[in-house]
């Protein structure tokens, strides 16, 4: 029996004869995917895998596990952020699902426990100090740290650049970028706590949009915010590196997404071309998409799981794009 390690977590290896090696993982029961690659020998030494056997260990391995790490989600409460939440309990997370709409909050955290996971709702508003600063403290408190923050919270303005008032301006900029910045900027002392302790440190997801990463005709402003999520992104991963903190930095890029969020987009696309035609608007969007369908939120929640894993341990200022081939255009 020997011991070995992936990321934090704990393998034993035993060989049951010679050329023959089963592997399991201590907080998962799953495979072994990761060096040294030495096992037993039936006479007790030490031997080196042979490298068809070192391939095999990896295939069976799980992924995208998150077994005993802390995750703080925004917009968590419905459509990907709740798909996100799902997706993170059942790897083996605990969850802080941050949402200004409380009730779905707790719906979404119930649903979860009901499920085998470990979920606190809390409310959340990403525009306030305040509210952040609570639930970092909220979260820290009932477990101890926080390994992993998915800045979720956004909101879809459609409106033309002629049409938006500094209203639906101050809104937009105060979610999608002054949200993502204090719930980088409060989360990141605890994240470096944590991240010390392990391999590849902890993690941030950021959700962009392929409109931060080409222009968007209906929604220019949106655009705008979402390309600055994008930069802010890869800017705090860098300056995450100087300080010596151990906090990965990444982005996701949604293509359109079947969510209540997406389902504005259709509506935006219709009255922006006078038309009540909301359907239409939808074909045309599907149409878009080179791989023939629309997104759904477990296409993007599987993204930023894989994201919050050790798996991603070498990914940083990077963005992941799940579009279904939208910008390949």
């Amino acid at each position: 029996m020997v011991k070995t390690m992936k990321g934090d977590r704990a393998f034993k290896t035993l060989l049951t004869s010679p050329g023959d090696v089963q592997a399991r993982c201590s907080a998962c029961n799953g495979g072994l995917t990761l060096p040294p690659p030495v096992a037993l020998s039936g006479a007790g030494a030490i031997v080196t895998l042979p490298i068809l056997a070192q391939d095999e260990l990896c295939r069976s391995a799980d992924m995208n596990r998150l077994d005993g790490k802390v995750a703080l989600l925004s917009g968590a409460a419905r459509g990907i952020g709740a798909e996100t939440a799902r997706k993170m309990a059942a790897a083996g997370a605990t969850v802080v699902i941050g949402d200004v709409l409380a009730d779905r909050a707790r719906e979404t955290a119930k649903e979860i426990a009901e499920a085998g996971g470990k979920a606190l709702p809390l409310a959340l508003d990403v525009t306030a100090e305040e509210s952040w600063t609570a639930a970092v403290a909220a979260a820290t408190k009932q477990f101890g740290k926080l390994d992993i923050l998915v800045n979720n919270a956004g909101v879809f303005l459609g409106k033309d650049l002629m049409d938006a008032t500094m209203e639906d301006w101050n809104r937009l900029v105060a979610i999608n970028m002054t949200g993502v910045w204090l719930g980088t900027k409060l989360c990141a002392p605890a994240l470096a706590e944590s991240g010390k302790s392990t391999r590849h440190g902890s993690v941030i997801v950021n959700l962009a949009s392929v409109a931060g990463i080409v222009g968007s005709q209906l929604d220019p402003l949106y655009s705008m915010t979402k390309g600055g999520v994008t930069l802010f992104t890869k800017s705090a991963a860098l300056s995450f590196s100087r300080k010596g903190w151990k906090i990965r930095v990444n982005s996701i890029h949604p293509g359109v997404i079947e969510t209540d969020m997406g389902a504005q987009t259709f509506v935006s696309r219709a009255r922006q071309i006078g038309s009540n035609d909301v359907e239409g608007a939808r074909s045309v969007a599907m149409k878009q998409h080179p791989i023939g369908r629309l997104g759904i939120a477990e296409d993007i929640a599987l993204g930023i799981l894989f994201l919050a894993s050790d798996d991603a341990g070498f990914m940083t200022g990077s963005a992941l794009v799940v579009d279904g081939g939208l910008t390949a255009q």
